[in-house]
């Protein structure tokens, strides 16, 4: 897995960020334009032997010089090209024929410019998701053995952002992996589903191709299988229009999008429990705050993660505006709006999990400091316990509710009305009343006893639903992540 690295940068121009600070070297090149123009190159490659193969006049020879300057690319004549035929599919034909003279007559023939376009964008988000399955992984594998470790470690439960029931550390590490589970299974999906347009012609009727082969239909059937074959594809879309249904890149800009709904609530919890010192994402030696106070320890890890991810979760909304707006056959103001959406959703996620591992794999728990916490509001919740205790010692339920709403009341004036620490217990043990259970106040009290089956929640979480998964990645290397920035 590559880290986060800064590129060279042109600092005249305006460069994304994306592909300067953020997102791996990896993901960088897939997205390229070295990666894009010769991908087309192979795509007429792959058209030029699957028509040879059927019978039409092409050569060997043909076919050799074509792959001989595959990564040839001459940017500066084809930018040339452009200016003048303003279509940059044929600017690169014109481009790649001048290399390859004896080519020449048979590149691109019986094509659609969305041969080499569309086909070189699915290719492309097939491997994005090679790219990104992995560090899916690899934050469930360092998130798995952070569960692991912390399983019993009790800590407050917030609901409404209140102090709730007690959970432990490891159990909520379950809640964020139970997302990211869901997150691997959707881009999983999404990436087994991707089809190959193949070879459709104009309008995805074939004509041109059927007209090649004298109307012999079977044969451009088998063009488009051997055409898909050859671009690593099992299958093809049974039928597009000039390009193919743009829902395709709804579905897989939708499992991105919702990846990032995931890291953002990840990295929010995080950030939430670092203002309270309770957990700390990793912090380097020579790390700055801030720039005024020294002392602070920023969660700028998580807030890129969030930052990032808010970005993310709005790009789905340009997929499903570009869907629905594809009059009849295709238009083409898909085409700009594609070029920027797919390549920064799929950076996005890239940064944001390659941050996430990077965060995971360095979390920082202060056990004291959760202890103190749950000490302040334990009292309050034990109450229950203390109640159904004096009831077994021979109390009366409604009397001993009584004495114990009265007492909290005056523990709570003490917390918020003056400051203090919450001193329920100590009045409990003062009050003659409870007498009959003094001695079990220490166990009535133990965190431990309030976590339910969390800790065994964890193990079964991580036996029966986490593990399953990473078995699925178990010959990848799933390297650290170090940020450079």
């Amino acid at each position: 897995m590559s880290s986060s690295s800064v590129q060279i940068c042109n600092h005249s121009e305006y460069q994304t960020p994306l592909s300067t600070r953020y997102a791996s070297k990896d993901m960088r090149y897939n997205f390229s334009d070295d990666n894009k123009f010769s991908t087309w190159r192979k795509l007429w490659i792959y058209l030029a032997k699957a028509e040879m193969e059927l019978g039409l006049s092409v050569t060997q020879d043909q076919i050799e010089e074509m792959e001989a300057h595959v990564n040839d690319i001459d940017y500066e004549a084809a930018a040339k090209e452009e200016s003048l035929t303003r279509h940059d599919v044929m600017a690169h034909v014109h481009v790649f024929g001048k290399l390859c003279p004896k080519a020449s007559p048979i590149i691109h023939l019986g094509a659609t410019s969305c041969y080499v376009g569309d086909n070189t964008d699915l290719i492309v988000m097939r491997n994005g998701f090679d790219i990104l399955l992995p560090k899916v992984a690899a934050v469930l594998s360092r998130l798995s053995k952070f569960a692991m470790e912390y399983r019993s470690l009790p800590t407050l439960g917030f609901t409404h952002l209140q102090p709730a029931q007690l959970t432990t550390v490891g159990k909520r590490a379950t809640l964020w992996m139970h997302d990211l589970l869901m997150d691997e299974r959707a881009i999983r999906r999404a990436r087994n589903d991707l089809r190959f347009r193949g070879v459709k012609g104009t309008t995805g009727t074939q004509a041109s191709f059927l007209q090649l082969f004298n109307g012999d239909g079977e044969k451009v059937k088998q063009l488009d299988s051997l055409v898909t074959k050859m671009a690593g594809f099992d299958k093809y879309y049974s039928v597009t229009g000039q390009t193919y249904s743009r829902k395709v890149d709804v579905e897989c800009l939708s499992a991105l999008s919702s990846l990032g709904a995931t890291v953002h609530k990840i990295c929010s919890d995080i950030r939430i429990l670092a203002s309270r010192k309770e957990i700390e994402e990793p912090f380097e030696k020579t790390q700055i705050g801030s720039s005024a106070m020294a002392y602070k320890r920023n969660p700028m890890r998580s807030e890129r993660c969030c930052s990032i991810a808010r970005h993310l979760m709005v790009l789905t909304n340009n997929a499903l505006q570009t869907a629905a707006t594809q009059w009849m056959e295709r238009t083409l103001d898909d085409s700009a709006n594609r070029r920027i959406t797919l390549g920064e959703a799929f950076l996005a996620a890239d940064s944001i999990l390659m941050t996430l591992q990077n965060i995971s794999e360095g979390l920082v728990v202060y056990p004291k400091v959760i202890a103190r916490f749950v000490s302040q509001e334990l009292p309050f919740m034990s109450t229950e316990n203390v109640i159904m205790a004096m009831v077994k010692a021979g109390g009366d339920r409604q009397v001993c509710h009584e004495k114990i709403r009265v007492l909290s009341h005056e523990a709570g004036a003490q917390v918020k009305q003056h400051g203090l620490d919450n001193d329920l217990v100590e009045r409990i043990r003062k009050d003659p009343y409870f007498q009959p259970i003094i001695e079990q106040l220490d166990n009535l009290l133990d965190p431990s006893t309030f976590v339910g089956r969390a800790p065994e929640q964890v193990l079964e979480f991580l036996e029966d639903e986490v593990q399953p998964v990473l078995n699925l990645y178990k010959d990848l290397d799933l390297k650290t992540v170090k940020l450079s920035i």
